[in-house]
């Protein structure tokens, strides 16, 4: 009864448009208040003590890092170089989107940051040099899904804490399956540069790889501190992050001087805001997930799903249709602060490696954010590109293809995830 009250309530909550974290609350005081025996008290120590975890302080620091790159022309000498780099392609541009996603995935950990900070240059750019508006956006949308899978990741940081995982081993998890996701990105670029007879934007240039080069260095040293630093012992994931502002920071202020107090106290409100709403939903469902816990429904759940198969192939695609299901309606924290504590049990029953559900999780809720209705990306591409929402929901759905294929690689070859975190931690 009081499951059913639980998840019939936070559904219609959901689909009546009301905020997520408000959603889960109220859904889990209502499911608290029929169930009775359970103090107020516990329902806000519960939500308190799921936002008071240490790694949850590099949130901020990597959100104000990524919103300074964005802020201080950081992103733009990627792109430049970027475009030096692989631009003499055929259909050059596209190449050099998905290249640039990879370079700013190591900085600030977000799909929708990469969208809206790299997405209005990267379709600008393309739209400019006569590329269809609906490949421009819909490959920059799926292209800005390698942030959260190439480390520093936020989605992979939230994992950690709910499963009580190292950050840096998650991290080195997710370093192979986002380059293949490039690759299989570049290779869709390579298919409809050849159908659609896109031009080669430049000739390669050694003096120009040079010059972007030497303008972009100091910026691409950033990815450098962060993930080095964390994979070999240096510095923690939240140290990193602090590491990662104060660099962005000095660089922006200092080194570029294209800082100013008005743009840093922009920043500093985004930031403010953007990890206001984050915590809340951690918090949310931290009591939501209490609440599944108390009645025993991850526990029921484990079993009915071991009772209906114990095949591990069919369960991987059951665990990832699910996954994709609620990416499709959930944002992408929520879901995984609600679905781990469900989920990893029955995995971890099976002989799955944590770092490699976790990784199969983050990139199967990516996917979700190229999909209506929520489809944060999407909406955050159609506001900086004043391309319309629909449009850009249509352009993506090709790309959903080589992303598709990366998550079957990812879910059934544990090696792609689990190989560099056993070198890198013996």
């Amino acid at each position: 009864m009081v499951i059913a009250v639980l998840l019939i309530s936070l559904l219609l909550l959901i689909a009546s448009g009301t905020p997520v974290a408000f959603a889960l609350l109220l859904a889990s005081l209502l499911a608290i208040l029929i169930d009775g025996g359970v103090p107020g008290l516990v329902m806000l120590h519960s939500m308190l003590g799921g936002m008071n975890s240490f790694p949850l302080l590099s949130i901020p620091f990597f959100v104000f890092a990524g919103a300074l790159m964005n802020s201080a022309g950081i992103t733009q000498r990627i792109f430049d170089f970027t475009n030096a780099l692989v631009g003499w392609l055929r259909g050059g541009l596209g190449h050099v989107n998905v290249g640039a996603s990879i370079f700013f995935a190591g900085m600030s950990g977000a799909a929708v940051a990469d969208a809206g900070g790299l997405g209005a240059i990267e379709v600008k750019a393309m739209r400019d040099q006569g590329y269809d508006a609906g490949f421009a956006v819909g490959l920059t949308a799926a292209s800005s899904t390698i942030g959260p899978i190439i480390p520093p990741s936020l989605p992979l940081i939230i994992y950690a804490v709910m499963s009580s995982s190292s950050i840096g081993k998650l991290f080195a998890a997710g370093v192979i399956p986002g380059l293949v996701m490039a690759l299989s990105l570049m290779l869709m670029v390579a298919w409809y540069a050849k159908k659609r007879r896109y031009p080669k934007d430049h000739g390669f240039s050694v003096s120009r790889c040079a010059s972007t080069f030497k303008r972009a260095f100091l910026s691409l040293m950033t990815p450098v501190l962060i993930i080095g630093g964390i994979l070999f012992g240096l510095f923690t994931a939240t140290e990193a992050a602090i590491a990662a502002s104060a660099y962005a920071l000095c660089l922006g202020g200092v080194v570029y001087r294209t800082l100013n107090v008005k743009t840093l106290l922009k920043v500093s409100i985004e930031t403010i805001e953007t990890t206001s709403i984050i915590m809340l939903i951690i918090g949310a469902a931290a009591v939501f997930s209490w609440v599944l816990t108390t009645q025993h429904i991850t526990t029921d759940f484990t079993q009915w799903m071991l009772a209906f198969t114990d095949n591990k192939v069919t369960i991987l695609l059951l665990m990832t249709l699910i996954l994709f299901i609620v990416g499709c309606f959930m944002e992408t924290i929520a879901a995984i602060t609600i679905l781990t504590p469900v989920l990893l049990p029955i995995a971890v029953s099976l002989g799955i490696d944590p770092l490699h559900f976790g990784v199969m999780m983050v990139l199967n809720l990516m996917i979700g954010l190229l999909t209506p209705p929520v489809g944060m990306v999407l909406y955050v591409l159609s506001r900086v590109t004043d391309v319309p929402f629909e449009t850009c929901a249509r352009a993506t759905l090709p790309f959903l293809v080589p992303l598709l294929i990366v998550l079957m690689l990812v879910t059934f070859i544990p090696a792609l995830t689990t190989w560099l975190p056993s070198v890198l931690y013996p």
